[in-house]
């Protein structure tokens, strides 16, 4: 038996034994977690300047704090999560108990990210013990220190058997979807997105694919352009570009183009200083590979500000590109890097279009003091999510599922949605053995009568307070007792 496959006969043996089902377990575990995030962020900010050149504080509030704040509402929400939730009720069914109760799907994998290893990877993780499942933990080889360290901490804080971390890169994952899981959370590229999916098919298992895509942002010409290019250089150019919700190009008129090439160059300055190479808070390119890459995609395009590089050190300065079109090289893939492209378009009309033009982004931008052009880019675009006048924050909001749409991605998580997701939805019905005059109204002989009795007691809903549900057992009553005399005649 691999590695592999005793992981995973082990999560679920474990499962099957009934462990995870008590909510205290799953809030002792939650607890561990968060002694793990604490006790051990020295070594977690380690790993992460080793892997991305991350800052101690940049550690704590890309990775860790958030994920704090998401084991203490799951800590807090869990028996209210966990808990039957009553439906509406028909006549038919207004004295039985109608509820959906959510129970663990099983053994959940969840396949991490390696642009922001620990919180992509455990974010899910938290809803994953909250649900009541098994997980097996697969960190990305390519940030491989931070995945070192979760290999070798995280089970002296977790149940090991039930949330075991696999490493390995390529044919460890292989081996893996060969599996039999009861849910796949993959985050990552559209192309490994789709060997999951493929994958998981052969099981029928379901899948939350969080990919990525091209981000637009527009900035309309009457809004406050240096807020807005101030704000776009923070989404763009934290952690050196490598964030799937980071804009991924700027669309504006020509009449403010460089205006707005301008700001960009003002923030970049700001935040950065005119020597980003030397500043403690820009990072790296998480390889060589990615570095070749990001470098070839300025082909064709004008370096309006940065350009520099240093491939011995993965380094890239921020850079924003003009002259660029729908066909420049640089617009025929996710960018994933601090490249900032800025394309003119002749109005918001022109926007619109060039935008549904192409595959549905994980997140539109849009800055503008005009709500009636926000309420068109909600209504006449999709995406994962849209965010006016600023970036990245929409993934700070628990109470928002954070998810793509079709090449983008599939499924949402974060807060209850992930609980949610990682749960099935059991449809639970309690009769009594009473009342069985009143079901003479389903045998047969299917006469007039009965069906437009029937028609009542089954398409009649109610969604009501105390007193309305007061009233509505009197009428009920009166209806039941209607329904019997009806029911000692002859049909």
């Amino acid at each position: 038996m691999s590695r592999e496959q005793l992981a995973v006969a082990q999560a679920r043996a474990s499962f099957q034994s009934g462990t995870t089902k008590p909510l205290a377990f799953r809030i002792q575990q939650l607890k561990r977690l968060q002694c793990f995030i604490t006790e051990r962020r020295g070594d977690i900010g380690d790993a992460l300047k080793r892997d991305l050149n991350r800052t101690a504080n940049g550690t704590v509030l890309y990775e860790t704090l958030l994920l704090e704040g998401e084991i203490q509402l799951a800590i807090d929400n869990l028996a209210e999560w966990t808990a039957p939730r009553p439906v509406e009720k028909t006549l038919l069914t207004m004295g039985d108990d109608v509820f959906v109760q959510p129970e663990p799907l099983g053994v959940i994998l969840i396949i991490g990210a390696w642009n922001y290893p620990w919180a992509l990877t455990l974010r899910p993780l938290v809803g994953a013990i909250a649900s009541g499942n098994a997980a097996v933990i697969k960190p990305s080889e390519i940030s491989s220190h931070s995945a070192r360290v979760l290999e070798e901490l995280l089970p002296l804080y977790l149940h090991k058997d039930l949330y075991p971390v696999v490493t390995g890169g390529a044919p460890e994952t292989q081996e893996l979807l060969k599996l039999k899981f009861d849910h796949i959370f993959y985050t990552g590229s559209s192309l490994v997105g789709r060997v999951v999916m493929e994958a998981a098919a052969q099981h029928l298992t379901p899948v939350t694919l969080e990919l990525g895509g091209k981000s637009p942002c527009y900035i309309d010409k009457n809004c406050d352009i240096k807020i807005a290019c101030r704000r776009i250089t923070w989404g763009k150019f934290s952690n050196c570009g490598q964030t799937c919700i980071a804009p991924d190009y700027v669309l504006c008129e020509p009449s403010i183009q460089e205006q707005v090439v301008d700001e960009f160059k003002k923030s970049i300055k700001e935040f950065y200083t005119d020597d980003p190479k030397s500043f403690e808070d820009y990072g790296r390119i998480i390889n060589g590979r990615h570095h070749q890459r990001l470098m070839s995609m300025m082909e064709g395009s004008t370096i309006a500000y940065g350009g520099d590089s240093d491939e011995s050190q993965c380094y890239i300065a921020p850079t924003v590109l003009k002259d660029v079109t729908g066909e420049s090289k640089v617009m025929k893939q996710e960018i994933f890097g601090p490249l900032l492209p800025v394309i003119t378009v002749s109005d918001a009309d022109q926007a619109l279009e060039f935008i549904n033009e192409r595959e549905k982004p994980l997140v539109i931008y849009v800055f503008s003091n005009n709500k009636k052009l926000i309420k068109r880019f909600v209504a006449e675009t999709s995406s994962g999510a849209l965010l006016a006048n600023d970036c990245l924050v929409h993934y700070s909001v628990s109470a928002l599922p954070f998810g793509g749409v079709g090449s983008s991605g599939m499924g949402s998580y974060h807060g209850r949605h992930t609980f949610d997701r990682f749960s099935h939805m059991r449809s639970c019905l309690i009769r009594k053995l009473v009342m069985e005059v009143a079901n003479d109204l389903r045998y047969p002989p299917h006469t007039d009568k009965k069906l437009s009795w029937a028609r009542l007691l089954l398409l009649k809903k109610f969604k009501l307070g105390r007193l309305g549900r007061m009233a509505l057992l009197a009428v009920t009553a009166g209806v039941a007792a209607y329904v019997m005399m009806l029911l000692r005649e002859k049909y």
